[in-house]
């Protein structure tokens, strides 16, 4: 640890001209006596470090001296390319990599380039977790992830509803969806053949080890993946992008079991795949307009497939007056029955004297 503390340190003055020992302290996370003791460490190294002394002073290296050690590793280079996505590297555990490689890359540029790391953050920047949520780390993502870089198989712990079963998986690839994690992987069969790539919550997940090591555990262990369990071949066709569209895709198809007809206005047509399941929605507008489903009143008539009524009743309240929901039966009583309802509500605050249920006091 202060290993790579040292290495930072080195790394930092070489990519501006000076630095105070409050900005070097906020970089490294650590007091700015800390700092102090360090320099002192790499001065006896033969590292000239040199202290500017009074108000504007600070650290700098002497003489336009560089280090050796930009050689980007293989664990930087990769966290490099996700280096856009700070949250994601920070839960994965890769956050203090991913802030070497940067380093690296900004202390070998030439000076006139050094501002091209800031320029980009400072323009771009991705932020996964969906709205009106608190995105929470999975325990257990750190390890998970570690198995995923070295393609290691592990032995897991996995809630299925509310059964916990045990796997052997080869872990392919993590995707981060709207705030949560997913782990790609593929199971071994009886006989060592394999079966179909699957997905898993890694949320889920109540216990990771290095396959082999006989102790699927949630806590730390001594023995880390790279000392047991073994490598597995990664099939080099495997395209995690491509994999994960088609999966979402199946997924969001799935789930849909039920059907609701309903009578869309031009702006319900053009709101409706904003308010439920897209690829559905845009099936069902294509379908009905195929059809030539549009009566006298420029309304189009579609059958969209739905999760559940339940669910269609949530989504489909957003539409309003733009939506007629012609079938089923039950869930149309339902719709007139909010509509009652919500004018009521209208009625009484305009002062119209309605009751609770649309009728007269």
């Amino acid at each position: 640890m202060r290993a790579a503390r040292l290495i930072r340190m080195v790394l930092l003055p070489q990519t501006r001209p000076s630095m105070t020992a409050a900005e070097l302290a906020r970089e490294l996370e650590v007091s700015e006596r800390t700092v102090a003791r360090d320099v002192l460490s790499l001065s006896e190294a033969g590292v000239p470090v040199y202290a500017d002394r009074g108000r504007a002073g600070g650290y700098r290296l002497i003489g336009g001296y560089r280090t050796r050690l930009t050689g980007l590793g293989r664990s930087e280079a990769e966290a490099l390319f996700l280096s856009g996505v700070p949250s994601a590297l920070r839960e994965m555990g890769l956050a203090d990599a991913a802030s070497a490689a940067r380093l690296k890359v900004s202390a070998a540029l030439l000076p006139e380039l050094r501002d091209a790391a800031t320029g980009a953050a400072q323009r771009f920047h991705l932020d996964a977790p969906g709205w009106y949520q608190e995105p929470e780390t999975p325990a257990l993502l750190p390890r998970i992830a570690d198995a995923v870089w070295d393609d290691r198989r592990i032995t897991a712990r996995y809630l299925r509803k509310d059964t916990e079963v045990e796997r052997e998986l080869e872990p392919y690839g993590l995707v981060l969806k709207a705030g949560v994690w997913y782990l790609a992987a593929r199971t071994q069969g009886d006989y060592r053949d394999y079966r179909d790539y699957r997905v898993y919550r890694v949320d889920r997940f109540t216990a990771v080890a290095p396959a082999g090591s006989g102790n699927a555990s949630g806590a730390d262990d001594a023995n880390d993946a790279n000392d047991a369990g073994g490598r597995f071949a990664r099939d080099v066709s495997f395209d995690l992008p491509e994999f994960w569209a088609q999966r979402a895709a199946q997924f969001a198809r799935s789930i849909l079991h039920e059907e609701v007809v309903l009578r869309l206005s031009p702006q319900g047509v053009r709101q409706l795949p904003y308010v439920t399941e897209r690829a559905a929605a845009r099936e069902a507008i294509e379908r009905a307009q195929t059809a030539d489903g549009l009566d006298e009143h420029g309304r189009l008539t579609v059958t969209l497939a739905v999760e559940s009524a339940e669910v269609a009743y949530a989504q489909l309240l957003a539409l309003g007056p733009e939506g007629d929901i012609l079938a089923p039966p039950e869930l149309r009583e339902r719709f007139a029955s909010a509509a009652r309802r919500m004018a009521a509500l209208y009625a009484e605050r305009d002062g119209a004297g309605a009751g609770p249920d649309g009728g007269g006091p």
